[in-house]
């Protein structure tokens, strides 16, 4: 019984931890992991609007035809969140320092900007921009 209670508790600790699903954070965290982790661009567009749709619709463009299969060497990315900036109830921006690491190369960082939008209820990636 005792033990029981114990992991009761941490899991609800844990689950207090976490950030809301329905957050601004939240949602520019799908779009890190879809967008820059696993390379899902469906994913990324699902959640994306605005000029972020747009440059998403670029990058398929400039991919087409290439195809990433065994031999792709595919960074291990890793991202953690350095500032949040809400304005208001409907927009945020967060920066986030994102590590990328390829196997027998360098490793390097990016920061990267996220402009996020409410609409309808549900936050949305309106723009994203990488810079050192």
């Amino acid at each position: 019984m005792r033990r029981r209670s114990v992991l009761v508790l941490g899991a609800l600790v844990l689950l207090g931890c976490r950030t809301d699903p329905s957050s601004a954070q939240a949602t520019a965290e799908r779009f890190l992991d879809a967008h820059y982790v696993r390379i899902d661009r469906p994913t990324a567009e699902a959640i994306a609007t605005g000029v972020a749709s747009k440059k998403l619709a670029d990058e398929r463009r400039l991919v087409e035809g290439h195809m990433i299969d065994e031999a792709t060497r595919l960074p291990n990315v890793y991202y953690r969140l350095e500032e949040e900036r809400p304005d208001g109830d409907a927009r945020s921006r967060l920066i986030y320092r994102v590590t990328f690491a390829v196997e027998g190369a360098d490793t390097f960082d990016r920061r990267v900007l996220i402009l996020l939008r409410r609409e309808a209820e549900a936050w949305r990636v309106a723009n994203f921009e990488e810079f050192e």
